[in-house]
């Protein structure tokens, strides 16, 4: 395998709303088809388009180990690794598109 990152993410509707845990090897095309709404699903149902957190891994097995770790968690933690990173929630899109 190259030099491939596999990123795990979480998306939010607002600060402190609706969550979803993702993992993906394109990141910038991935939360742009969340924020497009370009899949039905439960992000374009639930207007969750903010990226609030993510993580880059060096294998796809690392990341969806992670993720799956991540979704089994209590809310309180999700939000606790959120504001360890991004306290106010900012959406964190622009920073990662070139």
């Amino acid at each position: 395998m190259g030099d491939r990152t596999y990123w795990v993410y979480i998306l939010a509707s607002r600060r402190n709303g609706t969550l979803y845990v993702g993992v993906t090897s394109d990141l910038v095309r991935r939360v742009w088809e969340h924020k497009s709404d370009a899949v039905d699903g439960y992000t374009k149902a639930y207007h969750v388009h903010d990226l609030v957190w993510y993580e880059g891994h060096a294998t796809a097995e690392a990341a969806i180990a992670r993720e799956k770790q991540i979704k089994r968690w209590q809310r309180a933690w999700k939000v606790e690794l959120i504001e360890a990173g991004n306290p106010y929630w900012n959406d964190l899109y622009s920073t990662i598109v070139d």
